[in-house]
């Protein structure tokens, strides 16, 4: 059942939010979005998946807050191809970073973040990024070679007389992981991980 809009509402409230957002580059792209579908038929989630660019801007313009609960808004990864190709300025890519937040700051989408923790455990130990370990199955047969190369990357950087090496220096690690407890990121990540640990 769908439900009525009362012609003094205001659905053009949410979009407004999301291009106030500071992660929103392009001033008002999001409402001179005409529905071209350009950022639909170049997108690579489109193409594997149910996700649609077109439709999570539709949505948005029409205040339909119910995309924060959606799982679609998951498989964008902010490759920006939709950014360049739109014709009016407009990305979606930001807007579903932006969408993921409100979503999060809701306790909403937690268990798609928790699948990706292995990257913040990464940053607090290590300074860097990295592929969390719950990938690793799928990359080995994804992407032929890239176990061995992933195993011997000490060896070939050494090789190539690639310097320096390939982890930060323990201040370095140490200054990271400070900022990032300072800034409440640490928090909101054990926030997560309590959460979805505790449904287990």
């Amino acid at each position: 059942m769908t439900s009525k809009q009362n012609i003094d509402d205001s659905p053009v409230d949410f979009a407004e939010k999301i291009i106030m957002d500071v992660k929103n580059s392009k001033d008002e792209g999001v409402l001179k979005c005409v529905q071209c579908g350009m950022c639909t038929s170049t997108c690579p989630a489109a193409r594997h998946s149910d996700y649609n660019p077109r439709d999570i801007i539709e949505r948005v313009l029409a205040g339909d807050e119910s995309i924060l609960q959606d799982d679609l808004i998951w498989n964008c990864f902010y490759c920006y191809t939709c950014h360049s190709v739109c014709p009016v300025g407009n990305s979606v890519c930001e807007v579903n970073q932006i969408l993921k937040q409100i979503a999060i700051s809701r306790q909403i989408g937690y268990d798609k973040l928790y699948e990706y923790m292995g990257f913040a455990d990464s940053y607090f130990t290590a300074a860097i990024g990295a592929i969390p370990e719950i990938f690793f199955d799928d990359i080995k047969n994804d992407v032929p070679g890239w176990w061995e190369f992933r195993t011997n990357l000490g060896e070939i950087r050494e090789e190539l007389e690639l310097d320096p090496p390939l982890m930060p220096p323990k201040e370095t690690i140490d200054e990271v992981s400070k900022i990032l407890t300072i800034t409440g990121f640490k928090e909101k990540i054990e926030k997560i991980r309590a959460s979805q640990e505790a449904e287990k």
